[in-house]
């Protein structure tokens, strides 16, 4: 089983950034043969996703939600087996739960919950006004 862990999440005001890391390890394949993405949960609320990055098999295309567009960016360093999300002009409706995602081998690049089978254990992103 593959092992996501993230780091980077802590309290900032409005209008703060934060830089989310996500790291791999227990790799069969190479971590660019994974498909990756980032989700949020809100207490009370569903998972929803917020950005994804595709394989190296579709050129690593990137889809983001409509609340991360213009804000956040996914990208992802495959030497070094690290996906990143850095955020600007944190929102306090941005504060969540953070988890990374990933799939080996995707034949299509859906940012939905259930098509990912590997989770990191998330970290916690607090935004203040």
């Amino acid at each position: 089983q593959v092992l996501l862990v993230e780091s980077g999440g802590g309290s900032v005001q409005a209008g703060g950034s934060l830089r989310l890391s996500c790291v791999a390890s227990r790799l069969t394949s190479s971590f660019g043969e994974y498909y990756m993405a980032w989700f949020r949960q809100a207490p009370g609320k569903e998972r929803e996703g917020v950005a994804g990055i595709g394989s190296i098999n579709n050129g690593g295309i990137i889809t983001y939600a409509d609340s991360s567009k213009g804000r956040f960016t996914i990208s992802r360093d495959n030497r070094a087996n690290t996906l990143y999300l850095q955020m600007h002009s944190l929102k306090p409706e941005d504060t969540a739960k953070y988890y990374c995602a990933g799939r080996w081998g995707a034949a299509s690049y859906p940012l939905k919950q259930d098509y990912f089978n590997q989770w990191g254990q998330g970290t916690q992103v607090t935004v203040s006004k």
